[in-house]
């Protein structure tokens, strides 16, 4: 694969960018489809808890509302992840058990990243040897605002190596980074040192994910597929916690990426308060009547 010159990546039209993404939340969308797409974002759902109060027992609490979103009604679909610190991996791991889903960990220093790369990969192996699928890395947003793209490029690189079999999310921080231009460039570099998936922002930071800044990076990931026939995974996160802009997200996924990404193998929210949003907009379509966030369970 041949690597481009990241000082060089494409300039992004900031009026064209948000003219089309304002276009987005002014579709109409019916009942049937409106259901299909509440249900489709439910399972989207990486479910987290990146606190420093986090305990195995709610880590385990989680991990049973993931496998038990409501079960008042019967066959809903279960969250796509459950994300943890490092030290919650082998909890959530055991707890979630054959369910199929997902253990995603944060490393590489999250939310920062200020930390010697050995530290990182050690990290970042750490999480993955207690049995985590996937890894959600920080970028060293520092040394990219100076300039030093190929530092950037290469920890990318090590951590992808460092993850061995487990996929690799790499959070941009796009609240850090400052113009649309800059997340271009990052989502180019990140695509091209490995990453699995590009993905906004740790939730730490505001502006976190808006639909702008995910626009630029499905197109980055769009013209990425076209040169190299590579599919690379999407997760915006932050902010997201009305069934209403969850839809808005899937809309502009299928209008920029098509079908092959409208899955959570390919697009993920990282947003655990959407969870509760989305259900009680599936009650309300099920039996016509919203019904009490007391009959959700508190993430």
């Amino acid at each position: 694969m041949i690597i481009p010159d990241f000082r060089i990546s494409p300039r992004v039209d900031q009026v064209g960018i948000e003219e089309r993404a304002s276009r987005v939340t002014k579709r109409s969308i019916k009942k049937e489809s409106k259901m299909n797409g509440l249900l489709l974002a439910l399972n989207m759902i990486d479910l987290t808890t990146l606190e420093g109060k986090d305990t195995d027992g709610k880590v385990k609490q989680l991990c049973y509302k993931a496998q038990h979103l409501h079960d008042a009604y019967p066959g809903l679909p279960t969250v796509a992840a459950i994300c943890v610190y490092p030290s919650m991996v082998k909890t959530a791991k055991q707890a979630l058990g054959n369910s199929g889903v997902k253990v995603a960990s944060v490393a590489t220093a999250f939310p920062s990243g200020q930390a010697p790369r050995d530290v990182k990969i050690r990290d970042t192996k750490y999480a993955v040897a207690n049995g985590a699928d996937e890894v959600d890395m920080v970028i060293s947003r520092g040394k990219f605002l100076m300039g030093e793209y190929n530092y950037v490029f290469d920890e990318i690189a090590a951590i992808k190596e460092a993850c061995g079999d487990a996929r690799l999310k790499v959070i941009l921080e796009t609240g850090e980074l400052g113009s649309y231009d800059k997340v271009r460039r990052a989502s180019d570099i990140a695509m091209y040192a490995g990453a699995d998936f590009i993905k906004t922002s740790t939730g730490k930071i505001s502006p976190a994910a808006t639909l702008p800044v995910t626009l630029v990076m499905l197109e980055a990931i769009r013209d990425f597929y076209y040169v190299t026939g590579k599919m690379i995974a999407m997760k915006p996160a932050g902010g997201i916690s009305k069934s209403k802009l969850a839809l808005h997200y899937l809309v502009m996924l299928k209008e920029v990426l098509g079908e092959a990404w409208m899955n959570n193998e390919w697009f993920r929210f990282g947003a655990s308060s959407l969870a509760n949003d989305l259900l009680m907009q599936i009650v309300k379509e099920k039996t016509g009547l919203y019904q009490s966030k007391d009959y959700f369970s508190i993430d």
